[in-house]
């Protein structure tokens, strides 16, 4: 069996592929992925800051970020485990619509149930929505 860890380090592997498929197998059925209520992103792309099972989340992280977001580079700061829950603290730099740069620090929280994630909560530690409005 694999653990939690390496769970979670193996999807942020394969959400880099944005191949849809591949990405909603990472997920149980009933999977959850909040965001912060009124987030910026959720707001900029006018979608929703809590997506439902595992093929909305795929395609929100195969297609629908891409929109947004380009020259994605994603730095791990930690990972942390405690049972079946893996935080993830990281920085991601992109590139906005319009060649604008794009920074920011956020914390994952990741559910595993055995094999595949069943829920993410993050939260983010700059001003997001500054670099998006």
């Amino acid at each position: 069996m694999t653990s939690p860890r390496d769970v979670v380090l193996n999807a942020w592997k394969t959400f880099s592929s944005r191949d849809p498929e591949r990405i909603a197998a990472l997920f149980t059925e009933d999977a959850e992925w909040i965001a912060p209520k009124g987030n910026a992103t959720a707001i900029a792309l006018d979608h929703t800051d809590h997506m439902k099972g595992p093929h909305q989340i795929a395609r929100f992280i195969a297609q629908e970020m891409h929109r947004l977001f380009s020259s994605i580079d994603i730095t791990f700061r930690g990972v942390y485990v405690d049972g079946d829950v893996v935080i993830v603290e990281e920085r991601m730099r992109a590139t906005l619509p319009g060649g604008k740069p794009y920074e920011n620090e956020y914390c994952f929280v990741f559910e595993v149930v055995g094999d595949r994630i069943r829920q993410v909560r993050h939260g983010y530690a700059q001003g997001m929505a500054d670099g998006l409005r």
